[in-house]
């Protein structure tokens, strides 16, 4: 059937450089489909032997990306997802699926599916599936797309007799339970992956981390095979006439199969002080870099433009092109084609390739205006602040020190451990406590690491390389000098205010239960009955996330209480479960020993009351099975609620003290989320654990592991280079009216006594360039340099023209 194809096949044709150069066409005719189906799961979650039995942990997403970008394509297109879970567990995945799920001509069915026939005339295909109303249905549509899996490398098991490593079950790389990325031969690390089903994030995380195991094996030898990069000597062009050279990138297609370059370029040659233009197919390729240094040189160019992407990942890159040149990287502007033009018009050809040419000419106009600017060279302070002793921050800590450099811990409780401390065991088997103290031995044996308990931390001042934070502490007032931080300070468990909880001992959270059965409570082993009730406190509106982990530690303690006592009868009510990778082999292992699992909806929540039952005092739980279509009313001895994890309320204070965002739901909030996971905005400063999100012991470990090598990355050099684009003050304007202090996020402002009285000043190291205190000064005596008022003035006189 030509018109069912892969997620992957899918991903091709939404390309801008795949078959059709982006526009979604069937291979059978060449014709625009309007009528879509995914299918979930394929070559996932499979119950017959020598499948793959795990979830594939990122499939849901994709399609929800997929659907989104589909709906960009044709507003008019209807699209149908046949799913079994929704697993949204990922940070802000459950309003990414939000997003897809309410808009126009979607469609989210819960059922298995089969594929039926395909029509010889339209080349449609059929799928039939079951709905709880009307029986098996049998529906036709334009393009099925099937929702593909992972699998290990094709080659994996060649992989592992090269590397002499182990593999697991399904074919992953063997893994430490208490190091993801340690294989089972020292000294080989894994990441992403070949670690298991992981999204993006997570795969950063690994490599990051496996980075930082790396730094602490090959330590001794660290700085002494680098070379210093020599630029050759930079030339003062800043009194010269404005020569500048643009150059245009096709991006492959994504800019090229909207906009006409060679117009652009033609264009281009005709503006004001342009003595070169030319395309280029990948402006950030390698040849395509030492193309514009060479011309440079070559044209005696001393400006530079190009018109491509976002500045946000690639301007570095092209700013690096001119310092090679041996012209000041300022000379720098970057118009963007891509994101504000090709990308958002693609279907307006000619008036995309006119905006492209306007961009370009309001580039051109600014870059006549640009100065040189140098950036600034700081000392690093070579310790490290972490924030949090949990498993996540001790793991960090331990990672930074064994490679040298001393870490000054803080734990606001007495004891380190966070709340591994009421975690006893995990899904596969490892002893957490046991873990637990193994890892606290670590931290007060190591020489280099500084242990605060019981501490607060009262200020925190400075910059990347060179903080200071004081901490109040069993030890008095400290004040710590340090050139990184990271922030690991855990989250809380959620004190439920629904079905009981407080007034009857028999209702517990989850946390609660698994302490009990540590303990071996003999009226909760003997129970007869236990009922879990997921999603409490979250996946609604005032918390609008999944907690990641509840579902796995629902199955782990059903699969232990079966264990100890295989009559008792337990009842997991879900919404979807979370139960992704391999977990799924346990939750498959659960139902398998008679734990039942009974879908709720979340406009019909289960109700629970206290009764007498023949004789026996119960909770009674009603809930409305989806399936049969009827109540259900179950009596249990004890009930466990599935708390949601939720942020410290210390963590407004935290942000505020070292400058840092938190998120929608007050976690931290990274730079970005794929490409820079584990930092801030604020550079030196870092995060691991669940204060960046709700995860599970291993991927907290993973996230640790990660922060100490981004910071490892600062603390291993002796300087550190900051913007040379920041604010500056001229004092003769300065009204001293604060606006400027009470606007800047960073604490960048402030009063200083000067001749003229007290006047506001900019520390250059801590500013980043954001402009605000630029915006709000009543008198214009702040100027935010290579964003001046004459550059931006010139722009709009370029748009405007002579009207």
């Amino acid at each position: 059937m030509k018109n069912v194809v892969t997620s992957m096949d899918y991903e091709r044709l939404l390309c801008a450089t795949g078959p059709y150069e982006g526009e979604i066409l069937r291979a059978s005719d060449r014709k625009h489909p309007h009528k879509i189906a995914w299918i979930q799961c394929v070559g996932s979650r499979r119950v017959t032997p020598g499948d793959n039995s795990y979830c594939s942990a990122v499939c849901c997403t994709y399609t929800q990306k997929q659907v989104i970008l589909t709906k960009d394509h044709d507003a008019e297109a209807q699209c149908t997802i046949f799913h079994n879970d929704i697993r949204s567990y990922g940070k802000d995945f459950e309003r990414f699926y939000q997003r897809a799920e309410i808009l126009p001509g979607i469609r989210f069915i819960r059922s298995y599916v089969s594929i039926g026939r395909e029509i010889p005339e339209t080349k449609n295909v059929t799928i039939r599936y079951a709905t709880t109303g009307d029986g098996v249905k049998e529906e036709e549509f334009e393009l099925v797309i099937l929702s593909v899996g992972l699998n290990p490398p094709a080659d994996v098991k060649g992989v592992a007799k090269k590397f002499g490593i182990e593999l697991d079950p399904h074919g992953f790389c063997k893994t430490n339970p208490v190091n993801p990325m340690e294989t089972s031969r020292p000294g080989i690390f894994v990441s992403g992956a070949f670690q298991g089903p992981a999204d993006i994030p997570e795969s950063v995380f690994s490599a990051s981390g496996a980075s930082s195991l790396c730094g602490e094996f090959l330590d001794y030898r660290r700085g002494k095979l680098t070379k210093e990069r020599v630029y050759p000597q930079e030339r003062d062009v800043s009194k010269e006439e404005p020569r500048i050279g643009v150059f245009v990138c096709h991006c492959g297609a994504n800019i090229g199969r909207v906009v006409s370059v060679p117009s652009t370029v033609e264009y281009a040659l005709t503006l004001p002080n342009v003595v070169y233009a030319q395309e280029q197919l990948f402006s950030c390729a390698t040849n395509s870099a030492k193309e514009i240094t060479d011309m440079i040189k070559e044209k005696g160019l001393n400006r530079v433009v190009v018109a491509a992407c976002s500045p946000r990942t690639l301007e570095p890159l092209f700013r690096d092109t001119l310092r090679e040149a041996g012209i000041n990287q300022y000379f720098f502007d970057m118009a963007n084609i891509r994101e504000h033009c090709s990308w958002v018009h693609s279907k307006e050809k000619e008036d995309a390739t006119q905006k492209a040419k306007d961009i370009t000419r309001l580039s051109v106009a600014r870059a006549c205006h640009l100065e040189p600017l140098q950036e600034i060279d700081l000392p690093v302070n070579k310790m490290a602040l972490v924030v949090g002793g949990g498993i996540a921050g001790m793991t960090c800590a331990l990672s930074i020190a064994n490679q040298g450099h001393e870490v000054h811990l803080v734990e606001k409780d007495k004891d380190l451990g966070g709340k591994a401390r009421r975690i006893h065991y995990t899904l596969e088997g490892l002893d957490v406590q046991a873990y637990l103290r193994d890892l606290v031995r670590k931290v007060y044996q190591h020489p280099l690491i500084h242990v605060y308990t019981d501490a607060i931390i009262t200020e925190a001042t400075g910059y990347v390389g060179n903080f200071v934070t004081k901490v109040k502490s069993e030890r008095g007032v400290t004040e710590i000098k340090h050139g990184a931080a990271v922030i690991a300070v855990g989250a809380d468990e959620y004190k439920p205010t629904e079905y009981f909880y407080g007034k009857d001992d028999r209702v517990l959270t989850l946390l609660e239960l698994e302490e009990k059965i540590a303990k071996g409570e003999e009226k909760l082993i003997h129970a007869q009955s236990l009922v879990m009730i997921q999603c409490v406190g979250c996946r609604q509106e005032d918390r609008n996330y999944c907690s990641r982990v509840c579902c796995s530690q629902a199955v782990k303690n059903a699969l232990k209480l079966k264990e100890i006592n295989p009559r008792m009868d337990i009842y997991i009510l879900y919404r979807d479960m979370m139960t992704y990778g391999f977990s799924e082999d346990y939750y498959r292992e659960a139902s398998n020993k008679e734990v039942k699992f009974i879908r709720y909806e979340p406009q019909d929540k289960p109700q629970v009351e206290a009764v007498k039952e023949e004789g026996r005092s119960v909770l009674r739980v009603t809930v409305t099975d989806p399936i049969l279509g009827q109540n259900l009313a179950i009596g249990t001895d004890f009930l466990a609620l599935a708390a949601a994890i939720i942020p410290p309320v210390g963590n407004r204070e935290i942000s505020q003290l070292f400058k840092i965002s938190l998120g929608p739901d007050e976690f931290f909030k990274e730079a970005h989320v794929k490409l820079r996971p584990v930092d801030f905005a604020t550079d030196g400063v870092f995060l691991c654990g669940i204060a960046h999100y709700p995860k599970h012991i291993p991927e907290a470990i993973n996230q640790a592991y990660a922060a100490a090598g981004r910071a490892l990355t600062l603390l291993s050099h002796d300087i550190v280079t900051v913007s040379g684009s920041v604010c500056e003050v001229i004092e003769n304007d300065c009204v001293s009216c604060g606006a400027c202090i009470t606007a800047c996020t960073y604490g960048a402002i402030e009063f200083r006594e000067t001749a003229q009285g007290r006047k506001a000043w900019v520390n250059p190291v801590i500013c980043k360039g954001d402009g605000l205190c630029n915006a709000v000064c009543p008198t214009g005596a702040v100027y935010l340099k290579h964003f001046t008022d004459e550059d931006l003035l010139s722009q709009i006189d370029a748009a405007v023209g002579d009207g």
